[in-house]
């Protein structure tokens, strides 16, 4: 089982003739989905509305196997962001969320209804930013057991990190347990303006001594390890939208990860850390060639899971 923390919204996409459609998403919503999608146990930790949005959201979970970890949807509306779709298919954000459904989920909610069994949690995006979802966030990673590997996604979002302390803070409190943080070109240049990302990414490992997989685009892919840097190609494909691409890469990556029995123990696993990265480059590239977030089944995985 693996759980994942975070928020569930709404993707208004504005595309660049200004058309809108609008799709289920919320990073860490789509890692779980991935997850369940291919096949493992994962539990979804956080707040889904009792409204129209947050039903859809409940039949998405439903079809996908996705548990809901709360056991019940709560009152607050949904939360929304709003996805402008650049000419080469990039998303960029706006964030509807204060009073709303992802901001719902206190400590003692995620503690009270977080299974002791899982072997995965993943923490990220609104979840270390938005209050009191950031306190749930730092508190169940503060709870993982020595056994329980921890993956975090800061998956920044510049329109409501920028300046603030609570990302931080946040950042700074879950980085120490992370065993495994996934961060992207984007993510590194906020995190360390000035650096070139690469680098950046390699300080980001040397710090905190977590395995960092760093992703940047149609670019290669770096497991950066205990000193190593593992240089995985990705495979040109026709992008429709990046939407849930990172999310699907990190719910492949974890979803390998357990489905070939590894545990916690073997993060330094130089040969499973790059096959599981590279299962995650695959999923997230069937992701890229789809609209909005829908990352695939393992039968439409090349391969499935060698």
């Amino acid at each position: 089982m693996i759980s994942v923390l975070g928020e569930a919204l709404v993707d208004i996409i504005v595309d660049p003739q200004g058309e809108v459609t609008s799709v289920v998403g919320g990073a860490p919503l789509n890692t779980a989905r991935t997850i369940a999608r291919l096949g493992m146990p994962a539990t979804f930790l956080g707040g889904v509305s009792t409204d129209a949005f947050g039903n859809r959201i409940m039949r998405l979970l439903g079809d996908d196997g996705v548990v809901l970890g709360l056991g019940a949807q709560v009152p607050e509306p949904t939360t929304l962001a709003i996805a402008q779709i650049d000419e080469h298919g990039a998303a960029t954000y706006r964030f509807m969320m204060e009073g709303t459904s992802a901001a719902a989920v206190t400590p003692a909610m995620a503690l009270a209804h977080l299974d002791p069994s899982v072997r995965a949690l993943h923490v990220g995006t609104l979840g270390l930013v938005l209050q009191p979802l950031v306190d749930a966030s730092v508190a169940i990673v503060a709870a993982a057991s020595d056994d329980q590997l921890v993956m975090v996604d800061p998956n920044c979002r510049p329109s409501v990190m920028t300046g603030s302390p609570v990302f931080e803070d946040a950042l700074q409190a879950v980085l120490p347990r992370a065993d495994i943080v996934k961060v992207s070109g984007d993510d590194v240049e906020f995190l360390f303006p000035g650096v070139e990302p690469l680098a950046a990414a390699q300080q980001l490992a040397a710090s905190s001594g977590s395995v960092v997989l760093f992703t940047d685009g149609a670019e290669a892919v770096h497991v950066l390890a205990g000193g190593d840097d593992i240089v995985l190609d990705v495979p040109r494909v026709p992008v429709v939208d990046t939407v849930g691409a990172g999310d699907s890469f990190s719910g492949g990556f974890l979803a390998w990860w357990l489905q070939h029995g590894k545990t916690r123990a073997d993060v330094r696993d130089i040969d499973a850390l790059v096959a599981a990265a590279a299962f995650g480059i695959s999923v997230a590239g069937i992701t890229c060639q789809r609209p909005g977030a829908d990352p695939p089944r393992i039968d439409a995985v090349p391969g499935g899971w060698a």
